[in-house]
């Protein structure tokens, strides 16, 4: 015979509405309370039938997670599952379970999240991008859908949008500041998809320092490709082909930068005996790079873990405020600067 709800109640010395918060992580019950019934579920081989809750509460406990194309590119960037692990935590701790879209195009995209929400899948999404033309995030403002955004809202009123974000115009403002400081006037920039917020804040920050040291800016020297390996390596061929080639470059991510270094280094452009670099991220590889890479500590689990504290906070809560959160960054200085 199937335990039940009153079978935990009885074992556990409560009522069976303590039981059903316990299993709903009600912060109503205290840790002590919840200690308890959580170990008489364990003892009776108690497990709550989701589903059923799902129908009776009109909740899954799951939250939407969308990547800005397949996961199966997506995930050739460290930065993907760096802050999936920081939703994931925070999803764990309240109890959520993750949807993780899988669409390649931007039809695609938005035909799965339609699907999420019109068919009841999660209670919120969580946005891992920002896009310049975005068509999923005008689609849940109107649909009054709770949702959060790691990135910057653009062309959208930010009163309308929660989200969590690193300050990329002055990061990008900061590292190119540091290579002037060490000498540099050529001073490239590989940035990713002009598509995407971050590569646009970004450029604006570069552009900005170089206009504050009254060094003109060279349209030649800033090239744009997909944040993988292989995008480094195009940037690089496009580059070294200037007659003035620069002896600085900003690139946009650490998975790019590996690219950077293996083509410089194909080419025997000594790093940074000839050619300085700083990178963007500090995802766990930057640290494995020959020379290590200078690059900057965006935070990247943070990131992940703030936006889904804020996302379920949005759903508990219909009157919650929106909400602008800004993961600090760092530079961390390793070996690829000269």
């Amino acid at each position: 015979m199937a335990v039940t709800i009153k079978d935990v109640a009885k074992r556990a010395n409560v009522a069976p509405s303590t039981v059903s918060r316990v299993i709903a992580n009600s912060s109503r019950i205290s840790e002590k309370t919840k200690e308890r019934v959580r170990e008489a579920m364990k003892e009776l081989g108690y497990h709550p039938n989701f589903n059923a809750r799902s129908l009776a509460n009109k909740s899954t406990k799951t939250l939407g997670i969308v990547m800005p194309n397949s996961a199966k590119i997506a995930f050739q960037n460290p930065f993907f599952p760096e802050v999936i692990r920081g939703i994931s935590m925070k999803a764990y701790q309240e109890g959520y379970g993750l949807y993780l879209s899988t669409g390649q195009t931007e039809e695609e995209i938005l035909e799965e999240v339609e699907q999420m929400v019109y068919g009841g899948r999660v209670d919120g999404i969580l946005l891992l991008y920002s896009r310049v033309n975005d068509k999923v995030m005008p689609f849940l403002i109107e649909q009054n859908f709770p949702f959060v955004l790691i990135g910057r809202p653009y062309n959208i009123d930010e009163d309308q949008v929660t989200y969590v974000n690193n300050d990329n115009f002055k990061a990008a403002k900061t590292v190119t500041e540091y290579l002037m400081l060490l000498g540099h006037e050529r001073i490239g920039f590989i940035g990713g998809n002009l598509n995407f917020v971050v590569t646009i804040d970004h450029m604006k920050g570069y552009e900005q320092a170089l206009s504050n040291a009254n060094i003109p800016l060279r349209k030649d020297y800033i090239v744009h490709h997909e944040e993988l390996q292989e995008g480094g390596q195009d940037a690089v061929i496009e580059l070294m082909s200037i007659e003035q080639r620069p002896t600085a470059l900003i690139v946009a991510d650490d998975i790019m930068t590996f690219g950077v270094l293996k083509m410089l280094a194909d080419m025997n452009v000594k790093v940074p005996g000839d050619m300085s670099i700083v990178s963007f991220n500090n995802v766990m590889i930057s640290e494995l790079s020959s020379p290590t890479m200078t690059t900057v500590d965006i935070h990247i689990y943070e990131l992940g873990f703030e936006a889904t504290k804020c996302l379920i906070g949005k759903i508990n809560e219909p009157n919650f405020s929106v909400k602008k959160v800004i993961v600090p960054h760092k530079l961390v200085k390793r070996e690829s600067c000269k």
